[in-house]
């Protein structure tokens, strides 16, 4: 029983003291289905068994009705949602623990069923020929609309609402989504970015929207109280295709970061392997750690003993965790205790009610 662990050390990130280190990672489960997309009385109950964790960071959320492109995912721009997101603050922070919201926009990874039948938003008109989960099950993803200046001004100050809404739900902060092939990351890329204004072309232009949104949401939080999710080394996952410049892209947007005091940057290793493709970086925990000055978050496939080790190396502050936490609610203490862990069920990941969601039992549980 040892409490040497560096996964249990305490935190401090800026102002927010964590009592460990032990991240939850943000998981969509597709619990929100009403039609105000409200999280509901399960939602209280799945974040509090969580909430041993150093941080909770919630499933996207969306910032506006454009923004959605899964089934009954909740939202952040209604006052509706404020007050159901607010049970669930209330009930996390009545345990000692701390919460992220993640901030969420899908741009092309939607569907025109979201949108009554208007084609969702994107930064160039090209379909990235993926799957989008409907009501009526999966569809094939469209040629999406081109965002015009209106719309990334529109976009920009729904970040900036939702941010409010944040703080009004209580949340101990934000994590804005750049990730994973969403509509930040596809500014980003080349294979999604084929804009001729101010905001396609460079490197620059290609990451002004998402400095833009964080100029914006800064004015209405304490900038240690933002944090921001990266990809860098997605490839060939939800219609983005990696080249290179790639990861000088990246490498550009993270010692810009540097120039503002986050509570984080949140990373993941490769989703895919890509020991291959030499101008991809295999190891992204390495790569950024001397580049970033602030806290960071390493996630993808991390155990109990990798967790402790990249932390121990100086390679990460904090580590965040995803199915694990879906079957474990109690995964912090399982680490304690050098306990085995539970397994998930995948096909309950995204299935509506309580199976699969809040009937994991706790170690404790399991034992008695």
């Amino acid at each position: 029983m040892s409490t040497e662990q560096s996964l249990l050390k305490s935190y401090k990130m800026g102002d927010i003291s964590l009592k460990n280190r032990v991240v939850m990672a943000p998981m969509t489960r597709s619990r929100a289905n009403n039609p105000e997309h409200v999280p509901t009385d399960i939602h209280v109950t799945y974040y509090t068994q969580r909430s041993s964790a150093g941080l909770i960071i919630t499933e996207g959320s969306q910032v506006s009705e454009r923004a959605v492109g899964y089934i009954n995912t909740p939202g952040i721009y209604s006052d509706e949602q404020v007050a159901h997101w607010k049970k669930v603050t209330d009930a996390v922070h009545q345990e000692g623990g701390k919460i992220f919201i993640q901030l969420w926009h899908v741009g092309r990874i939607s569907h025109p069923d979201f949108h009554d039948g208007e084609l969702p938003l994107a930064p160039s008109a090209i379909n990235p020929n993926e799957k989008s989960f409907t009501q009526e099950g999966f569809k094939d993803t469209v040629t999406p609309k081109e965002m015009t200046v209106e719309d990334i001004k529109q976009t920009i100050a729904d970040f900036k609402n939702a941010a409010a809404n944040a703080m009004k739900a209580g949340f101990d902060g934000v994590e804005i989504h750049s990730s994973n092939g969403y509509l930040f990351h596809q500014f980003f890329s080349k294979s999604s970015n084929t804009r001729t204004d101010d905001y396609g072309g460079s490197i620059e232009n290609r990451i002004r929207f998402l400095f833009e949104v964080l100029d914006e949401v800064k004015t209405i939080m304490p900038e240690n109280k933002i944090g921001l999710r990266l990809n860098p080394s997605l490839h060939g996952l939800f219609g983005i295709k990696a080249d290179e410049e790639t990861i000088p892209t990246f490498d550009r947007i993270v010692t810009k970061l540097n120039d503002y005091n986050l509570a984080y940057l949140h990373l993941s290793e490769p989703f895919t392997d890509v020991s291959e493709i030499d101008f991809l970086v295999k190891d992204i925990a390495k790569h950024y750690r001397p580049m970033y000055n602030g806290t960071l978050i390493i996630n993808g496939n991390f155990d109990q003993e990798k967790g402790n080790k990249v932390i121990e190396e100086g390679n990460a502050d904090l580590v965040a965790y995803g199915k694990p936490f879906i079957s474990n609610p109690d995964l912090v203490e399982r680490f304690e205790q050098n306990a085995p862990l539970a397994d998930w069920d995948q096909d309950t990941f995204y299935t509506p009610g309580t199976e699969g969601y809040i009937d994991y039992p706790t170690y404790k549980e399991t034992v008695a």
